[in-house]
Formats: C-alpha cells, sequence, structure tokens
C-alpha cells in the first residue's frame, strides 16, 4: 500500500505502524538501523528534523523505500484524513 507523508508528524505516524506491523520494539528499530530507541521515539513523535540518511537507514530496516513522485493535489488536512 502506498502511504504518503508531506510533514514530519505523517512521516513519523508511517514509520510507527510500519514497525508495528512488523511487531518490532522501538529498540528493535533503533538497532537495525544504528540509533538510540529515544531517536526513534522523536521520529515517530515528529518532534525531530531527521537527516535523509537517518530516515533511509530506518526505511531500510523497515524493509520500506522511498520513492518521490509528483505531489497530488490534495490538502494536507485531506492527506491526514486518511490516517
Amino acid at each position: 500500500m502506498t502511504q504518503i507523508a508531506r510533514t514530519q508528524s505523517q512521516l513519523g505516524n508511517i514509520i510507527r505502524r510500519a514497525r508495528k506491523t512488523a511487531k518490532m520494539t522501538q529498540a528493535d528499530l533503533g538497532k537495525r538501523a544504528g540509533l538510540r530507541q529515544a531517536t526513534v521515539s522523536q521520529i515517530e513523535s515528529g518532534d525531530t528534523d531527521p537527516s535523509t540518511k537517518t530516515v533511509l537507514d530506518m526505511l531500510a530496516a523497515l524493509d520500506l523505500e522511498l520513492v518521490v513522485r509528483p505531489r497530488s493535489k490534495g490538502s494536507h488536512d485531506d492527506i491526514e484524513d486518511i490516517f
């Protein structure tokens, strides 16, 4: 399923859902991605500005990939309603 993230908070929610679907704890994800559990928590909460490398490491640890495509015309609020 394709998921759209336009904000840090939305990206954090996607990562959290993927982690839980994979039955991983934040510590498990952190270990796989080379991050501290606290960093995973901050990213999932949208409370930090992670580097591109950090996001890509987390996605790889979750067996996900980043896809860039033209932006759809839906508003930020429309995207939030999906979640």
